[in-house]
């Protein structure tokens, strides 16, 4: 039976597809795909679990007391049954065999096909019986754990294209509880054409990923990852922030008919890949790309990017446990960007490490102190790699090494005190005096100071005393500077990069950096999205730097901009109690922010 689950409308387009079902209320593991030759091998982990678990039991049972009530002996063997079960076992093996799924998810799949089977039948005690299902797959879950861990990220030079393969022919669409930064490293690089979250808010990570990723995604959808059941055909309408299961045909066509729409537009905006990004007044602007792995970097000169704005160096680390990437092989991958780019320069950023990016271990600080109550205020970034010096210099080399490859510069985030600029530069110091010593080749790096704390933008003036260039992080700017956790959906809607505190505090870090000669890029969400390039022009801004699947959009705002007459209007959306009316009055309706 169709229906309409309603939530906030965080990326445009159209995605239909079947429902993936991942990160359940129930059981929450690692979900990852596997490449098709790892398939068998992933099946003989499942069995693997199932012969350890069916051993436990076993010995649970022949060990019971002889005064031991007989329910709990009844129990063990319903739990072995359904272990033995040649149909439990066969449908989570499809899950493997042609949908490509981790034995882990597999597992959390069937549970959630089996969990509902048992919730519709009549017969109370047989509903029942599904807490025995769940203890089963806990238990062989728990076997898996012990056995390999979470699944790693690709590795370095691995072909990120080869996973769109992976699930079948079909298109899939994502339906979770919510997504953590860790996963959707891995869900961006495979089949996945929308997203629809339970939580969430229009600026929460998941809302940011994919609209970075031109991915149409409905988030603070609240029950949809209950409602919806594994497989059901989804039209994600990511306009209007509506999702339609099981839609009637009639309403399947017309969506079909906007996405073929979408794609045409898609193939026009394509076109403007090699187009100069040139202002009508003859502004040349910087179009940049971010990027998370080595390999998105082919994706960025696909785009047509000027270089690389921002590489997040912190995925190299995440669903790795404790096998954290040495130097040698954070140079690799570091090396391989330079040489995909292809001599344009790479703006590589230390580790963001921490708030909704933690790593699998803790620091040695969180060891000594214990856990942050407030991550995005506590031992995060900068503050994180200055914790841990052996590792920040061990990836500094990594940098520095890579620069005698190519065009190379470091972007240290999160820089609020003097104290840190000046350990910061004595650990580039000590990585450049450590290769010398040990005779490895390093090249010369510009460095530069992320703007996201508001003590920064306020002391820019200082800070570029030290630093060669800056770079703005909106996301994190707008978050501190109006104290709003972005994901939080009880004040999301107070998150606001409108609010004129932010707009006249970036006008102002702008320009002083303009007037003391120095660069300044933009690397938040701001830099992608058109309603704001019109009035990032008008700023002085000349370099932005997004997801390669946003220059295109950015390139055709930028081509039909003259930023003499944007700026001599810069005055009165600056003045103005709401930035963005402002703006939407001298820009006209197609410019405002929707």
């Amino acid at each position: 039976m169709s229906m309409q689950i309603f939530g906030l409308a965080v990326s445009r387009g159209v995605a239909i597809g079947r429902a993936v079902l991942v990160a359940s209320s129930r059981v929450d593991v690692a979900h990852y795909f596997v490449a098709p030759e790892q398939v068998q091998a992933e099946i003989e982990r499942l069995k693997a679990a199932r012969d350890e678990v069916v051993a436990e039991l076993a010995v649970l049972q022949a060990e019971l007391p002889a005064d031991a009530p007989s329910e709990l002996s009844a129990l063990l063997d319903v739990h072995l049954m359904l272990l033995r079960d040649e149909m439990f076992i066969g449908a989570t093996r499809q899950w493997i065999a042609e949908r490509h799924y981790n034995a882990e998810w597999a597992l959390s799949a069937q549970l959630e096909v089996m969990a509902r089977q048992f919730d519709e039948m009549d017969d109370d005690y047989l509903r029942e019986r599904k807490a025995d299902i769940e203890q089963v797959i806990e238990r062989m879950l728990q076997s898996l754990a012990r056995g390999s861990g979470r699944g790693l990220p690709l590795p370095v030079g691995a072909d990120a294209g080869a996973m769109r393969d992976f699930g079948g022919e079909q298109p899939l669409v994502l339906v979770a509880g919510d997504v953590a930064p860790a996963d959707m490293l891995q869900f961006k690089r495979s089949v996945f054409t929308g997203f629809v979250t339970d939580v969430g808010g229009t600026h929460s990570h998941t809302a940011i990923v994919a609209r970075s990723m031109d991915i149409p995604a409905v988030v603070g959808a609240r029950e949809a990852s209950r409602l919806m059941r594994q497989d059901d055909w989804v039209v994600i309408d990511g306009d209007a922030g509506v999702v339609i299961v099981d839609p009637p045909p009639m309403v399947l066509e017309e969506y079909r008919f906007r996405q073929r729409h979408s794609e045409l537009e898609r193939a026009r905006l394509d076109r403007l890949r090699h187009t100069p990004a040139v202002t009508l007044d003859g502004q040349a602007v910087e179009l940049l790309a971010n990027i998370e792995m080595p390999a998105d970097a082919a994706a960025a000169l696909q785009a047509g990017a000027a270089g690389v704005g921002l590489f997040r160096t912190e995925f190299l680390f995440m669903n790795r446990g404790d096998d954290l990437p040495g130097e040698d092989e954070q140079f690799e991958a570091y090396r391989e960007a330079v040489a995909a780019m292809k001599g344009l320069p790479v703006t590589i950023r230390t580790v963001d490490i921490g708030a909704d990016k933690p790593l699998d271990r803790l620091s040695a600080a969180e060891l000594r102190h214990g856990q942050a109550l407030n991550p995005a205020l506590g031992l995060r970034a900068i503050r994180w790699s200055l914790s841990e010096p052996g590792m920040f210099r061990q990836q500094l080399r990594a940098i520095l090494r890579a620069a005698a490859h190519g065009r190379v510069r470091i972007l240290v985030p999160m820089i609020a005190h003097m104290s840190e600029v000046r350990a910061t530069l004595e650990a580039i110091a000590r990585a450049r005096r450590q290769l010398d010593d040990a005779g490895k080749p390093h090249g010369p790096v510009e460095v530069g100071a992320m703007i996201e704390v508001p003590a920064a933008a306020l002391q820019v003036q200082s800070l570029l005393r030290h630093f060669d260039f800056i770079s703005i992080g909106t996301n994190d700017l707008v978050q501190y500077l109006l104290a709003i956790d972005r994901a939080d959906e009880s004040v999301a809607h107070l998150y606001d990069p409108w609010h004129p505190a932010v707009l006249r505090l970036m006008a102002q870090t702008i320009a002083t950096a303009g007037r003391m000669g120095r660069g300044v890029a933009v690397c938040g969400e701001m830099a992608g999205d058109p309603a704001f390039t019109h009035l990032l022009l008008a700023m002085g801004l000349r370099s932005f730097s997004m997801h390669p699947s946003r220059i295109a959009v950015i390139k055709q705002t930028l081509l039909r901009a003259d930023t003499r007459k944007l700026a001599a209007r810069l005055p009165q959306v600056l003045d103005a109690e709401d930035g963005a009316k402002a703006c939407a009055q001298w820009l006209g309706d197609d410019a405002s922010p929707a």
